[in-house]
């Protein structure tokens, strides 16, 4: 059975068949996808799926991975949380670096596809190799106010890509110079990460971590960055431990593109250590232990000060979960607040949302079914690759068209 036909029990055939029919006007048309890491982070995480299925789909289709040095992820590490709108001190060294290792890389990768997909700020240089072809930059985080510095930087690139794709409407750009196309990212419903598991797993999975079910868990799975609040994680805890007992998990791992990450995994060890409720767990992208958490869990808490999407939402909710998460980024796209999932602003109101949902099991499972309907219906990677496919077509299609 081919890759794509196992995806007919969840979206039904007609989704199925819709796919082949736009995969084949895409035939003869190369595509290249560009980013900056194949592990770790939700860009290489999409990749690993869709690449595979558009391959599935006789879409020519191809994956390369940029280079670069510690101190150049360093650079772009401080590129992200610019574009999230947190002040950086990036200096003209700095950029020079980004624009050195940038050479290096137009030099080692070839760009010879119909069509070159350039994932997020790392890679963006590498428009300087365009010739006749298309080219599209994928921005997969928050730009709605962005570091005016960094984003004049980057407008130096992006008016010589055919277009732009952004997550949310509110990350779209007034007066911007190429056409911009709204795509949300999703999740894979067959993956390791969301598909069922038989309990024994989980069992196994809670006891190799030493976690007792004997009181509810509430779980964010994250990676260990500062703009997902871990620490302020652990504070709503504290104040809702007040009223009632219960576990904490914090789980996640780091990318390699990522220098920050140990840094706050040990500060968020050291901000646990007294209280042994709470469980600090590194996980090396084990997508089937992170299921298994998932599911075991009472309660999925994201409770990130900053957020490009946020697919730990849509992947608690593929499993029913009630979700308390930050009303930032793409993330109300996937809650309706008191419908699918409440929304939160603050650690006083994340601390209350779980202590309501502790408190009202039955509310709390019906906003998890909600959840999960919503997500089928818009989440799934069948509908992303759909959207994909469409905006290859569409560059060659005329200038006046637009596509959300």
């Amino acid at each position: 059975m081919a890759k794509i036909e196992k995806y007919i029990p969840i979206v039904g055939q007609p989704i199925i068949d819709d796919l082949k029919l736009i995969a084949e006007k895409l035939k003869g048309k190369s595509i290249q996808h560009i980013n900056s890491t194949s592990v770790g982070g939700g860009v290489a995480e999409i990749l690993n799926k869709m690449v595979p299925l558009m391959i599935d789909l006789n879409v020519d289709t191809r994956w390369d991975v940029i280079k670069g040095g510690e101190k150049y992820f360093d650079i772009t590490k401080k590129f992200h949380n610019a574009l999230h709108g947190k002040q950086e001190d990036i200096t003209k060294d700095e950029f020079d670096i980004f624009m050195e290792t940038s050479r290096k890389n137009m030099e080692e990768i070839t760009n010879y596809s119909d069509i070159v997909f350039v994932h997020d700020p790392q890679p963006i240089v590498l428009i300087n190799k365009k010739t006749n072809n298309k080219w599209i930059w994928r921005c997969h985080v928050d730009v709605s106010n962005p570091d005016k510095k960094v984003w004049k930087f980057l407008m130096d690139f992006i008016p010589k890509y055919n277009a732009a794709v952004f997550s949310a409407p509110s990350y779209s750009q007034q007066n911007f110079p190429i056409r911009q196309f709204l795509i949300a990212p999703s999740i894979d419903p067959l993956s390791d990460k969301n598909k069922e598991l038989p309990q024994g797993y989980i069992d196994s999975v809670l006891t190799k971590y030493g976690i007792i079910k004997d009181k509810p868990m509430v779980t964010q799975i994250s990676r260990f960055d500062r703009l997902n609040d871990p620490v302020g994680v652990i504070d709503a805890y504290i104040e809702k431990k007040k009223y009632i007992d219960c576990q904490l998990i914090l789980a996640g791992g780091t990318a390699a593109d990522d220098p920050e990450g140990i840094k706050v995994f040990e500060e968020v060890k050291e901000k646990a250590a007294k209280d042994k409720d709470i469980h600090i767990l590194l996980l090396s992208h084990s997508d089937l232990e992170v299921n298994a958490l998932q599911r075991a869990s009472t309660i999925i808490i994201q409770k990130s000060l900053k957020e490009g999407f946020g697919l730990t939402v849509s992947e608690a909710l593929w499993k029913s979960k009630p979700v308390v998460a930050s009303n930032v980024g793409g993330i109300p796209l996937q809650i309706t607040h008191k419908h699918s999932g409440l929304l939160c602003h603050s650690i006083d109101g994340a601390a209350f949302a779980i202590k309501q949902l502790l408190n009202s099991p039955e509310y709390a499972k019906k906003l998890g079914e909600n959840g999960r309907e919503h997500i089928k219906n818009n989440y799934l990677i069948t509908r992303h690759l759909k959207d994909y496919l469409l905006l290859f077509i569409s560059l060659y299609h005329s200038e006046d068209i637009v596509y959300l």
